[in-house]
């Protein structure tokens, strides 16, 4: 007879293996399908006529005169939006929180980036940044609004303190409808689009997350309400969704997590001190397997860009894998996967 320990042990097992089987073939049939769409496409490219060459170009054209603007562009993805954006032509106003991080881009990005101050959270600052964009975009409107800026709070809900829970919304949730709010008349004028970053946090949570995933799921719905919303002036919505990303926001994060764990009573240390200690491993190993945002990169251009964008860009193998976990097993078949996998105290 087997106990019931062992038969969910089993149980569990078994999915994993499923899973595995199932994410294997997947694989496969991706890697197909895009060799099938590499032979299309030069098979395309092959036949193109006079007509179509014309077209490429006139597309390039309006890339090489399509202003847009990036929030959070100080490091990481939106320093690495910026720079790609500027790049390939566009004229980028890149919004960093420290003039001297602004001074440090337009060094990388030549004249094309032009570095803006603006925080997320101060309704002046984002209004002289709407000011600084008009004067150079003039009646052509605006071409992109990435909304980037945010920022990581991780603690157990019972003993989060408020003000930080508050700070996480204000900056991911409420910040970037103040800034989507006051770029929309340019954007409108522009028939420009809206590319919301996100993260596979917004769909699947962890322990100890939930204050940042809250933030990423209200971004998902806020994005899904925007696109029907924006539908009658053609501006499409996006939102990516990056797993780990090689960026110092986990240096960030960290630091973020210290200052909080030194708030917090005896009492809750010791509730939750193993707890932070399996979380804080299980971040270090997602650091170490974290892919180069060059990835993220290329989903914002496709969104800004292409002439039918996606409304969702899940990023990296991770958020793939947690997607279809997300999508398919039931929550506490999840639970128990995800408990196991971070070693979380039971």
């Amino acid at each position: 007879m087997v106990t019931s320990g062992k038969a969910a042990l089993f149980k569990i097992v078994v999915v994993l293996s499923a899973v595995w089987s199932i994410w294997s073939i997947r694989s496969v049939l991706s890697v197909s399908c895009n060799r099938l769409d590499e032979i299309n496409q030069t098979d395309q490219t092959d036949g193109i006529d006079q007509t179509d060459q014309t077209n490429q170009r006139d597309q390039m054209n309006q890339i090489n005169q399509m202003t847009v603007v990036v929030t959070g562009a100080s490091t990481g993805i939106g320093a690495a939006c910026a720079l790609d954006c500027a790049g390939r032509g566009m004229t980028v106003f890149a919004g960093v929180r420290d003039p001297r991080a602004g001074e440090a881009l337009a060094a990388k990005g030549g004249p094309a980036l032009i570095p803006i101050t603006i925080d997320v959270t101060d309704e002046s600052s984002i209004a002289r940044s709407v000011e600084a964009v008009q004067l150079v975009v003039g009646g052509k409107g605006l071409g992109g609004l990435v909304n980037n800026a945010g920022i990581v709070v991780g603690s157990p809900l019972e003993v989060i303190p408020l003000s930080h829970l508050r700070k996480q919304l204000e900056v991911n949730v409420i910040g970037q409808i103040a800034v989507t709010q006051a770029f929309l008349p340019l954007l409108r004028r522009g028939r420009g689009r809206i590319v919301n970053m996100g993260s596979i946090a917004g769909r699947g949570t962890i322990p100890l997350l939930g204050p940042y995933s809250a933030s990423k799921f209200a971004l998902e719905a806020l994005t899904d309400a925007l696109r029907m919303e924006l539908q009658p002036w053609g501006i499409q919505v996006s939102i990516i969704e990056p797993g780990a990303i090689a960026t110092p926001i986990w240096e960030k994060s960290a630091k973020e997590a210290e200052g909080l764990e030194a708030s917090v009573s005896a009492e809750a240390k010791a509730l939750y001190g193993e707890a932070v200690i399996r979380i804080r491993e299980a971040i270090a190993q997602a650091a170490q397997r974290a892919i180069p945002p060059e990835a993220v990169v290329r989903a914002v251009h496709h969104a800004l860009t292409a002439s039918r964008p996606r409304t969702r860009y899940l990023v990296g193998s991770d958020a793939k894998l947690r997607a279809w976990m997300v999508k398919w097993l039931p929550d506490r078949v999840q639970d128990r996967l995800l408990v196991w996998a971070l070693k979380y105290p039971r």
